[in-house]
């Protein structure tokens, strides 16, 4: 019940600075380009918006598997091999993620102390920036479930997206289709049975 509403309110997000960075580019252009008069604080809040997106679906791949990985190797290894493999891996996101996050920490205490604003809005610059924290805290959350999944055996890598699989099942779909638009039957023995009943 949580998890799904978790997930949801991920996905709900995601879809909202989704939505807010392109209406807002097309807002952009429109007035620029229509009315000769531009939106002199939307280059700013799109930066800021993809910055958002970027930094917070980061986490969201890792829980569903969206990232992209070459993992043919490792894959040749027996099962325990891979498992240690993947959680020595785990083990080196973590101290990366560890790493930027106490540098975004720095640099956030240090613009909260000095007091520096957005250029083009009225805005503390370190409110919209806290995504480097949040982010990274998101995703060394992600890496630490992933990995209590592989130690429990629950799960085996990091399940990354596998694009030339899923290129190959859409291809396949996609000759399916035409196949069956085309009116071509796939079995000849039945196509023959046809043409004897009709006589």
């Amino acid at each position: 019940m949580v998890r799904n509403l978790v997930t949801k309110f991920e996905e709900g997000f995601l879809s909202l600075l989704l939505v807010s960075m392109t209406l807002l580019v097309f807002a952009e252009v429109v007035a620029r380009f229509g009315f000769n008069a531009g939106i002199h604080w939307a280059q700013e809040v799109t930066l800021l918006l993809a910055a958002w997106f970027v930094l917070f679906g980061a986490s969201y791949g890792v829980k569903v598997g969206a990232h992209i990985g070459v993992d043919v190797f490792v894959k040749m290894f027996p099962h325990n091999t891979h498992r240690y493999i993947t959680l020595v891996a785990i083990g080196l996101c973590l101290v990366y993620c560890g790493l930027f996050l106490y540098g975004s920490w720095i640099y956030l205490s240090k613009m909260k102390m000095i007091g520096i604003e957005l250029e083009d809005l009225p805005i503390p610059k370190w409110i919209p920036m806290s995504i480097l924290v949040i982010g990274f805290v998101l995703l060394i959350l992600r890496f630490l479930q992933l990995g209590w999944k592989v130690i429990k055996d629950e799960a085996e890598g990091f399940h990354f997206a596998d694009e030339a699989e899923e290129s190959m099942e859409i291809a396949k779909e996609l000759q399916e289709t035409a196949l069956g638009s085309d009116g071509i039957d796939d079995d000849p023995n039945k196509s023959k049975q046809t043409k004897q009943e009709d006589k």
